[in-house]
């Protein structure tokens, strides 16, 4: 059998352990805490950018559309004056061809 002296310092040796564990597990409670919140902390700065990006997303969008219809409207103009001119030409062409015509016609 173990000699009494042994078993308490066995014992006294278990308890120290013991503490250092309760030690331990406390702080890794704590580290497990501040994790939480960091994390959450986290959450929250993430959904704030993902909004933020949304929003610039949607306002690119908006930004883009009213370009477009700038274009378009641009496009729309240039079509109708480039029509003009090119009916201007088209008179220019025929009284070339009628002053053309008549003069042979005279030869």
């Amino acid at each position: 059998m173990a000699n009494p002296s042994d078993v308490e310092a066995r014992l006294a040796a278990l308890e120290a352990r013991i503490e250092e564990v309760a030690a331990d597990a406390a702080a890794a409670r704590h580290l497990a805490a501040a994790r939480d919140r960091d994390l959450a902390d986290l959450g929250i700065k993430v959904d704030a950018h993902r909004s933020a990006i949304n929003a610039l997303g949607v306002q690119t969008a908006d930004r883009f559309n009213r370009l477009e219809h700038r274009v378009d409207a641009g496009f729309a103009e240039m079509r109708g004056k480039l029509d003009q001119t090119a009916a201007g030409q088209q008179q220019i062409v025929d009284l070339l061809d009628r002053l053309i015509s008549g003069q042979s016609d005279q030869t």
